[in-house]
């Protein structure tokens, strides 16, 4: 079994959802007592949060090669960067380090070309809504083409991630603001919708609406189980 590097604490409550994603993917691979090996460095996000409002992600991008390669020297054979927003800095991150980056977006994007999903809307911070980090990645790599919630609606879905679920808040009122923003992508011709925080899909579940969810979270740490459990699974397949 290779060793998932996690980089995390962008919030600790995302990191909780991935830490126990992981786990559970290895158990039902393998069974028994098994559980992932994971080493994992978990920063201070008030410490990032104040980058991130101030613009300044070269600061940003320094903090968190720093941890990456915290993480590498512990014996991680590949990264994971434990939230959406700060795979803008991923460039950045990668080129600090000698071990692959798995990039959540490849992840996501993966599952809907797959599902054949060509229109998609996003959700997210302000930045991974309006920044192009992420939804170029998608679009060039993939040709998927992404739709944004407006102005008002991404207000709401930023102040939400930030005031409330980056604090383990949960609000009935919220949800259902988000569920009306989902209900408005997908009335612009979104087929599904991605839930571009590794915050949201503690607010919203799959049953909540009958439009499409791709959970971030939950697509990277199936494929962080699938690349540390390949060698693995294929020595138990050969007799």
């Amino acid at each position: 079994m290779r060793t998932i590097g996690l980089l995390g604490g962008m919030s600790w409550e995302s990191t909780e959802s991935y830490y126990r994603a992981l786990n559970e993917g290895v158990k039902q691979a393998l069974g028994g007592f098994h559980s992932a090996k994971i080493a994992m460095v978990s920063v201070d996000f008030a410490e990032i949060e104040t980058l991130q409002r101030d613009g300044r992600w070269d600061a940003a991008g320094e903090a968190l090669a720093a941890a990456a390669r915290q993480i590498e020297h512990a014996g991680a054979d590949f990264l994971l960067i434990a939230t959406n927003t700060m795979h803008k800095v991923a460039p950045q991150v990668e080129a600090a380090i000698d071990i692959p980056l798995l990039h959540i977006a490849d992840a996501t994007a993966e599952s809907l070309v797959a599902d054949g999903i060509t229109r998609v809307g996003l959700l997210g911070t302000r930045f991974t809504m309006e920044q192009d980090f992420y939804k170029q990645r998608l679009s060039e790599r993939y040709g998927i083409d992404v739709v944004v919630p407006d102005d008002t609606q991404r207000e709401c879905v930023h102040r939400v991630i930030f005031e409330e679920l980056c604090l383990g808040r949960i609000e009935p009122a919220s949800r259902e603001a988000f569920l009306a923003v989902i209900d408005a992508l997908h009335a612009r011709g979104a087929q599904a919708v991605i839930l571009g925080c590794t915050e949201i899909a503690m607010l919203i579940k799959a049953t909540d609406t009958q439009v499409p969810l791709y959970d971030t979270t939950a697509l990277h740490a199936q494929a962080a189980v699938k690349r540390a459990l390949s060698d693995a699974l294929l020595s138990e397949d050969t007799p």
